[in-house]
């Protein structure tokens, strides 16, 4: 795979005068589904944006990649919690879509403590010729009513409907990071910073807790759950990753509380690296099975790791995402900037995998040929089908002209949230609230 992506740039505000960002539109996650036809986004308000992918026309052979908006609906609206006098903020967490069953697409959302499974619909016939109600929708005087008649559908322009089909609250204390569809198609799990709570998608009413690490004294807490996900093909494995920097793979066929795990990831710290920001930086920030089901992807503050789910010691592969931003720890923390949680994302075949940076750069590394590039996401650099070029940071020395030094770095710019197509070369980044679509050009020139 050839690493120059052609770009596509849609501001969250379509159409509209550019007008001043608020919190609000802050992109806060981003997911395809599993064709890759459709595309999610979550922002801070509350809304969710679908995008969907245009079919390619005769007339326009280059069309095909393009997404365009397809449907936008408030998930979340900001609640009280008037027990615990706490603001519960509308902001979308994270969105998982549901693997299609019939014409209609499904997905979850959540906030800090609610989950949605919301149905997304198409309508583009109405009936018409009723015999009891006329044209209004009112009902006929039964009396005038002489003969009967086959209502029929007529054509109408195409509707999108979004309904909320179920409303899974009540399940976590603590506020709610990930949320997995298992393969089974029929459950769900849900995490928060203590408990992992497993969900059928048709009971909203109750949840059975499946990992508890919350102490007996609270005083005692040493670490806390980060990041959970399903295992893509074996419904009873899933993973869940820790503060500490650790993973632990559970089996839900050994036990229905998985509090001990079938297996753990870690690897022992190098001395010699100890510092006063050793376990922030160590913490997992996001874990995600490769698509065979064979490998885990993990990010931290500065490195991605690959894990094989057969070698428990140590990753079998580590990539510098930012190993400049060492030396500037102790600002990065005044600015609490490494507390920051990136994604990281596999490609369709498991052999690329992508994650964000600052400066709205992100990076992507080629595990075959060891290969890794920095490319940026801004306004500037993504005019249309313009080959998105290379960028280096220079921690000091010599400086080639097109190079950025780490002190002109923008830390306000980050990259949290990617995604990648589930088969083609196409990549999605959320840069604040600006969502960047980017197709690899060998793929755009076969159209």
């Amino acid at each position: 795979m050839g690493l120059s992506f052609l770009s596509k740039h849609l501001p969250m505000q379509e159409g509209q005068p550019q007008v001043q960002k608020t919190p609000a539109d802050i992109i806060s996650t981003v997911e395809f589904n599993h064709t890759g036809e459709l595309l999610a986004t979550g922002d801070k308000g509350g809304r969710v944006v679908i995008f969907q992918r245009e079919p390619e026309s005769k007339n326009a052979p280059h069309s095909q990649g393009e997404y365009d908006v397809y449907s936008t609906f408030q998930s979340h609206e900001p609640e009280f919690d008037y027990l615990k006098s706490l603001e519960i903020e509308e902001k979308i967490n994270k969105i998982k879509w549901l693997p299609q069953q019939n014409a209609a697409h499904s997905l979850l959302s959540t906030n800090d403590k609610t989950i949605k499974l919301w149905k997304i619909t198409e309508r583009d016939k109405r009936p018409e010729g009723y015999n009891l109600k006329d044209e209004e929708g009112k009902l006929k005087d039964l009396s005038t009513v002489t003969s009967l008649q086959v209502p029929v559908l007529k054509p109408m322009d195409l509707m999108v409907e979004v309904s909320p089909r179920r409303v899974f609250a009540n399940g976590h204390t603590y506020h709610i990071n990930s949320i997995s569809v298992n393969s089974d198609c029929e459950t769900y799990m849900s995490a928060d910073d203590l408990r992992i709570n497993l969900w059928h998608l048709a009971v909203t009413d109750r949840s059975f807790n499946i990992v508890d690490i919350k102490p007996a004294n609270m005083e005692d807490l040493t670490e806390v759950i980060t990041a959970s996900e399903f295992h893509p093909h074996h419904c009873n494995l899933f993973v869940y990753s820790s503060s500490k920097g650790s993973l632990r793979l559970c089996d839900m066929r050994a036990a229905a509380l998985c509090d001990k795990h079938s297996k753990l990831f870690e690897e022992p710290e190098d001395p010699s690296n100890r510092s006063f920001f050793s376990e922030i930086i160590s913490s997992v920030s996001d874990v995600k099975f490769s698509h065979s089901g064979r490998y885990m992807l993990t990010r931290d503050y500065l490195t991605v790791k690959v894990w094989d789910l057969n070698m428990e010691a140590r990753p079998l592969e580590t990539y510098q995402v930012h190993d400049y931003l060492r030396s500037k720890l102790c600002s990065l923390y005044e600015n609490d900037c490494i507390f920051d949680k990136f994604e990281c994302a596999w490609n369709g075949s498991d052999s690329v995998i992508m994650t964000g940076a600052y400066n709205n750069f992100f990076r992507m590394f080629d595990r075959n040929t060891k290969r890794d590039v920095t490319l940026e996401a801004s306004r500037e650099s993504s005019k249309p089908r313009a080959v998105l070029k290379p960028r280096r940071v220079c921690v000091g020395g010599k400086r080639r002209r097109d190079d950025i030094s780490v002190d002109s770095l923008d830390f306000t710019k980050k990259i949290l949230h990617t995604a990648w197509h589930p088969t083609e070369n196409i990549i999605a980044i959320a840069a604040t609230n600006n969502l960047y679509i980017f197709q690899d050009k060998v793929n755009s020139d076969m159209h």
